[in-house]
């Protein structure tokens, strides 16, 4: 039996998953770190956390096999970070993460220099501060000593692939995060990068997510334990992999996330870009093909921010029953009826991208009232996430991108009740899978692929992934969520000139 290898480099944490070829876990490890925040907006981190993780990682999943099994090694990482390298391919400062919002004069910088709507026809996407580009801009304004030492740029999960291979590259899913390529023809954007002076050889070469990009070093064999020689293909960005891991690799295919975040994923063959840059448009993983991507900014936290401060019952009493407070607090909420009494909770706890791109929306209880109670506004948070998704859900129906099957992901994924709020409100079958590796399995499938274990990602998929529990929309419930719906879009314009002299107070 062969093995492979998805190697997940996160925020938080570095998963290193062993799998064999029909996608059966063998082992997983996972090493945990922390991010820094020097000034408030600002989340750095130092790049050889990452690789002690990896090393830690590798070392830990290869007690189970050996070496000489593991046939390939794919990658799946946080997207949008920037590692800086000198002339030695020494890190030069932390690398700038992809939550660190400190480049606003930048992005008006770059709007200003390549155009709004020249920057969404090339890149697929308006300036936003989590975006390599913009990064790349502030160390060039505020630290020009470092830009100079410069010699070459990468993202979080290519620097591990230089720890590991020695070469220098990346791939077109996590290089569409940097807002410096050519999203329609899958390569560097010469008009981009000199309007904004940056010198294209700071940047690796581009491969499709499946191509082999480099093999183990000798070096990096006798630290991990892995065999000289073993190849490593180019891997994908986290909800790139994350698609490849849920068998989102073909037209009508998407996935919902429920995390602290939540996206509305879905794969398209056919290049689409919305021209107000609602959505990001990027290359998937599957060669030649693109995914379109919605997201809200607080989904799975506008709950725990709830739990966190309204709670404290339901935690004290799932602690002493043995079970996750959102299990107890899920029956409240099964308890109330569709629309909450007539209350509705706009998830803006921090701002929002999807479809309103507004750093100064905030959450809003609204149609408030005496006969409230907690059950009540858990559901109502509960069903204004589900909302905030449905307005992904519509774009896209704008796009023509086609929908026809989700699959749902994420802590929020677990509720049985927010599944199946997920099929009502967006009037779509909702899925869970039996694996929920995620991102750190796509990354071992697109090894598999590269290295000739499967023929394409799609037929990969087909043998790997499989359903678990499928909720259909009750026809019923999904008119009851449309008449609410229909007030939930009213109340951002409505509020959005209130939300900015909120935030000039």
């Amino acid at each position: 039996m062969n093995y492979y290898l998805g190697i997940d480099i996160g925020t938080l944490g570095t998963k290193v998953l062993m799998v064999d070829a029909i996608g059966t876990v063998v082992a997983e490890h996972t090493a945990e770190y922390d991010l820094s925040q020097p000034q408030n907006g600002w989340a750095e981190q130092d790049p050889q956390l990452w690789w002690d993780a990896t090393v830690e990682g590798v070392k830990a999943v290869l007690s189970k096999v050996k070496a000489d099994k593991v046939k390939g090694i794919g990658f799946s990482g946080q997207m949008h970070g920037l590692v800086m390298l000198d002339e030695n391919g020494e890190v030069i400062r932390p690398a700038i993460l992809w939550c660190d919002t400190r480049t606003g004069k930048e992005c008006e910088q770059i709007t200003q220099l390549v155009g709004k709507e020249r920057l969404i026809q090339i890149t697929a996407n308006p300036a936003l501060s989590g975006f390599t580009a913009s990064k790349i801009m502030w160390v060039k304004n505020n630290e020009p000593h470092n830009y100079a030492k410069c010699r070459k740029i990468l993202l979080p999960k290519d620097y591990i692939r230089y720890k590991l291979c020695d070469v220098f590259a990346t791939e077109v899913s996590d290089a569409s995060g940097m807002q410096l390529l050519d999203i329609a023809n899958r390569c560097w954007s010469d008009e981009v990068l000199e309007k904004l002076s940056i010198d294209k050889n700071l940047l690796a070469p581009v491969y499709e997510s499946v191509e082999v990009t480099g093999h183990i070093t000798e070096t990096a064999a006798q630290l991990t334990g892995l065999c000289k020689g073993t190849p490593v293909v180019g891997g994908g960005g986290d909800n790139a992999a994350a698609a490849v891991g849920t068998g989102v690799v073909s037209d009508g295919k998407a996935f919902t996330t429920i995390g602290t975040s939540g996206v509305v994923f879905a794969h398209t063959s056919k290049m689409e870009i919305d021209k107000g840059g609602r959505v990001h448009t990027f290359c998937c993983a599957v060669p030649g093909q693109w995914h379109v991507m919605g997201v809200t900014q607080a989904a799975g936290l506008s709950l725990k921010w709830y739990r966190d401060n309204f709670c404290s019952e339901e935690i004290a009493k799932a602690e002493k029953l043995g079970v996750d407070p959102y299990v107890l607090m899920d029956k409240e909420a099964e308890s109330v009826d569709i629309g909450c009494d007539k209350l509705i909770y706009l998830p803006y706890l921090n701002g929002e991208r999807t479809p309103h791109l507004d750093n100064n929306a905030r959450g809003v209880f609204a149609g408030l009232a005496v006969m409230h109670g907690k059950k009540q506004m858990i559901r109502a948070v509960m069903e204004g996430v589900t909302y905030s998704l449905r307005d992904c859900i519509e774009v896209l129906k704008e796009m023509n991108v086609p929908l026809s099957d989700m699959a749902a992901c994420g802590g929020g994924s677990k509720s049985p009740l927010w599944r199946q709020m997920l099929a009502d409100v967006f009037g779509l079958k909702v899925k869970t899978l039996t694996s929920n590796q995620g991102a750190a399995l796509g990354a071992a499938i697109l090894a598999m692929v590269g290295t000739g274990e499967y023929k394409t990602v799609e037929a990969a998929c087909d043998v790997i992934i499989k359903e678990k529990d499928v909720h259909q929309p009750q026809h019923n419930n999904t008119e009851k969520y449309n008449k609410v719906y229909r007030v939930f879009t009213q109340l951002y314009p409505a509020l959005k000139d209130s939300f900015k002299v909120l935030a000039d107070l």
